[in-house]
């Protein structure tokens, strides 16, 4: 830019004569420009619209669970190797679980919502109760936690863990029940089945094993042609106990038959071979009530599936990649899929269409919850926050 020199500033003022003017142009005060327009790119990034944010961690976050039983009170856990309990609408009220030597990597509800369980990459398993009392603490086999998860219908516990082994334990009295051995890595994905009668385990060995909780013993082990090539990522399992879906770092959704131990549906990753090595999908699930399954990754895409025709119903994509999943409730068409760039997308998965974006975090999304009176949907993120937002709009 050419600044004046000094002797045209000593000239004074410098008029326009009539004579001058050219054309004369009307400008209507709705032309000009706005300057809120120039400042809306920079309010969507401000944009904030959770109604309550938890701050009481010092680092990133990774896991959160909400009560199955009471809609305001969750749980929260990550990297400052903290857990708290804490509620909704009430900023007064929070329990630290103190005692993890390292980060709290999973959180889960029992289903009767009377206990908790914290899981750390310390090895160890805390069980509290609703007020943060510690009730047992859990020695495995020492290496880190992956999940936990609860039977569906008691208070035994089922864990994952990095050197290659699954653990369960009776939570009431803390007595070790049996060790599921069999997998040759890190068991990255686990869970009963909502029947209670089997165990399903997905490895960074690339296999899926199906076991008997009773016996302890492998029913099936899924690996091979035509299934996974990588390790697994993520796992659920269908409500009538039937089916479970597993994704991958090598791209690809595989459903498989839990009776039959056989690969029933494969799809492949949606990213042509174009882009390089295919990305890896972080989060699968199950529709609790439609005929659908969903998978989400790291390609930026979000699939919703149709389970009768094996085919995609929509591709939905996001701007950056899909870390985790959360159904609106039971018996909804609503999901939500948290995302690497902090926004969280509520998809209505019966038209396809993004009906919400939730906006606030300023790094990815970890882990989603919902409470149990569907009206709020809780996430937590590498930002170190915890964040509410209301979703009672979307029943």
């Amino acid at each position: 830019m050419n600044m004046p020199s000094h002797e045209d500033e000593e000239q004074g003022d410098v008029f326009v004569d009539e004579s001058d003017i050219i054309h004369e142009v009307d400008v209507d005060e709705e032309d000009l420009p706005d300057a809120e327009d120039e400042d809306d790119t920079e309010n969507i990034e401000d944009q904030d619209d959770s109604i309550h944010i938890f701050t009481g961690h010092t680092g990133e976050l990774y896991a959160v669970a909400c009560s199955p039983t009471d809609p305001v009170l969750v749980a929260t856990g990550g990297g400052d190797d903290k857990g708290f309990l804490w509620k909704i609408g009430h900023a007064d009220w929070a329990s630290e679980l103190q005692g993890h030597t390292d980060s709290v990597s999973s959180l889960a509800f029992s289903h009767d919502g009377q206990l908790l369980a914290s899981g750390s990459f310390d090895g160890l398993v805390k069980i509290w109760d609703t007020s943060g009392n510690l009730k047992h603490t859990l020695e495995g086999p020492g290496a880190g936690i992956e999940w936990v998860r609860w039977h569906p219908k008691g208070h035994l516990i089922l864990v994952g863990f990095e050197d290659c082994t699954v653990w369960m334990w009776n939570a009431d009295s803390g007595n070790f029940l049996s060790v599921f051995s069999g997998h040759g890595a890190s068991v990255t994905c686990g869970d009963f089945t909502p029947d209670g009668k089997t165990i399903c385990t997905g490895s960074e060995d690339a296999t899926l094993r199906i076991w008997n909780p009773r016996s302890g013993e492998t029913i099936h082990v899924v690996r091979g042609h035509p299934y996974h090539t990588e390790g697994l990522t993520c796992l659920s399992i269908s409500s009538d106990s039937t089916l479970a879906i597993t994704g991958s770092r090598d791209g690809s959704v595989h459903i498989v038959n839990i009776t039959t131990g056989k690969v029933v549906s494969s799809w492949g990753s949606q990213t042509s071979p174009i882009d390089g090595d295919p990305e890896s999908i972080e989060c699968v699930s199950f529709a609790p009530n439609f005929p659908w399954a969903v998978s989400g990754g790291m390609d930026r895409k979000l699939t919703i599936w149709d389970l009768q025709s094996s085919s995609p119903r929509f591709i939905c994509d996001h701007e950056e990649g899909v870390a985790c999943l959360a159904w609106l409730g039971a018996a909804s068409k609503f999901l939500a899929a948290g995302c690497v760039d902090g926004r969280i997308c509520i998809w209505n998965c019966l038209s396809g269409e993004c009906v919400e974006t939730f906006r606030g975090h300023e790094h990815a999304i970890q882990s989603l919850a919902v409470s149990s009176n569907l009206e709020f949907l809780v996430s937590v993120s590498m930002d170190g926050t915890a964040r509410v937002f209301e979703i009672g709009s979307f029943h």
